[in-house]
């Protein structure tokens, strides 16, 4: 992109910023996470391609007055990590709630699949989980006890073991965006057809509702995010596939540095699914009043973290540059 066309498409937004550091007000703490990331992408772009220009000399003045509000003292400087969580990370989505959606729609179709394959044949679920795991679920079924497996493990080590098997899975599913973003497709697709599979073939054997009341405990958070991490592997993905008007490198860049934020911003949420599939979902006669609450505060959790919080900086962001 030449010099020009780049400071015509971004010199208002610039001067938004410039006339918001030279209010006296104290930015709100969500306009000031999208000025430090609008702007370190905009200088990194710059001094990429612009490297000796007075756009470059400029952009590091700017950013550098920003970095110097976002950590202006020590005690600011130590809620970084807390920022990072609870401003940048939602403030991120704003941007990306179409894509969380694509993610969205490939995790409800492949649970279809799953859930029509299996009950159209019956050995399907040992295609995708193999027969050694369909066999041991059989058996505890007859057993009376279908959901067994999560109070078999030492508690701690299975902690361990889930929390990180699932970032892994996680990160794959972040990574596999290099294939064009059908690879993301695919690998969402997957877990999920696995996923209607696996409730199918408790709905034959009459045991489906016992498995949602369990299942879901630590489900509602880890298959969401892992959901979620399909969108970071999209925006990996079309990060080369749709440069808009930066170099294809440039876009990729920017689309890998948002892509291992958001899975990174993950973690918290697969520790928490981690403990409650580790110490809770093994109490699988917990009565339904108690899993419905774990289950619907986890829901509403996340509706709020990265549904409803984005669209709420999003608009103060708005608002506030309007002004």
């Amino acid at each position: 992109m030449k010099e020009i066309t780049f400071l015509k498409q971004n010199a208002s937004k610039w001067e938004s910023y410039e006339s918001s550091l030279d209010k006296k007000e104290v930015e709100h703490p969500a306009k000031v996470a999208e000025m430090f990331i609008e702007l370190t992408d905009d200088f990194s772009y710059s001094k990429s391609n612009y490297e000796a220009s007075k756009t470059t000399q400029y952009l590091n003045s700017l950013t550098s007055r920003v970095h110097q509000l976002v950590y202006r003292n020590k005690k600011e400087s130590s809620k970084r990590v807390f920022l990072f969580w609870k401003i940048e990370i939602p403030t991120l989505f704003g941007k990306y709630h179409n894509l969380l959606l694509i993610s969205f729609v490939v995790g409800i179709i492949g649970t279809l699949l799953g859930v029509v394959s299996q009950l159209y044949d019956e050995s399907f679920v040992r295609i995708i989980m193999g027969d050694d795991y369909v066999n041991q679920t059989i058996e505890r079924i007859k057993n009376g006890n279908p959901i067994g497996i999560y109070g078999e493990m030492p508690q701690g080590f299975m902690f361990f073991y889930i929390t990180i098997n699932n970032i892994r899975v996680s990160f794959m599913m972040f990574a596999m965006g290099m294939f064009f973003s059908v690879g993301t497709g695919f690998y969402i697709m997957y877990n999920c057809i696995m996923l209607g599979s696996f409730f199918a073939m408790f709905y034959q054997y009459n045991v489906l509702g016992k498995a949602l009341k369990v299942v879901w405990i630590h489900g509602t958070l880890e298959i969401s995010a892992i959901v979620i991490a399909g969108c970071a592997g999209f925006i990996l993905g079309n990060s080369f596939m749709f440069p808009d008007s930066y170099s294809r490198l440039e876009s990729f860049k920017r689309g890998a540095k948002d892509g291992i934020k958001i899975v990174v911003g993950l973690i918290p949420i697969f520790i928490c699914a981690g403990f409650l599939e580790s110490f809770i979902t093994r109490y699988t006669e917990m009565p339904l009043w108690l899993s419905l609450i774990i289950i619907l505060g986890s829901l509403t959790f996340l509706v709020w973290y990265f549904i409803w919080l984005p669209l709420k900086l999003k608009k103060i962001n708005y608002a506030t540059t309007k002004n």
